[in-house]
């Protein structure tokens, strides 16, 4: 069950859902495909298992992810973005535009090869 919470402002109710280190990048891994959880965590390889499970239970519980599990031996788990978790992708792609630009600027490596 979600609680009410009260924020200060629309951008503080936007971090809480999708915001830290690795919930933007989950949703970046999601974007266009349906992973299953090793394949998200070769997508993000510095993220340990543990924290990968943490942050998909979040976005789950908060209806940005689907988690689907097929009955079958061994299980099979994939996750794909909600209707919900779609309408974040066009405000990380401009983070990923701006990004980018930073780094072209500031001659950041290992981002853009």
């Amino acid at each position: 069950m979600t609680e009410n919470k009260k924020y200060c402002c629309p951008v503080a109710a936007a971090i809480d859902e999708i915001g830290g280190k690795w919930k933007p990048l989950i949703l970046w891994a999601l974007k266009d495909q349906t992973l299953r959880f090793s394949e998200i965590n070769r997508e993000l390889p510095a993220i340990t298992q543990r924290m990968l499970t943490k942050q998909l239970r979040e976005l789950e519980r908060d209806n940005l992810v689907n988690r689907k599990v097929y009955a079958e031996v061994p299980p099979k788990v994939e996750y794909s973005l909600t209707a919900k978790g779609k309408s974040v992708i066009p405000i990380l792609k401009l983070l990923c535009d701006w990004g980018e630009e930073y780094c072209k600027s500031k001659i950041c490596l290992n981002v853009l090869e």
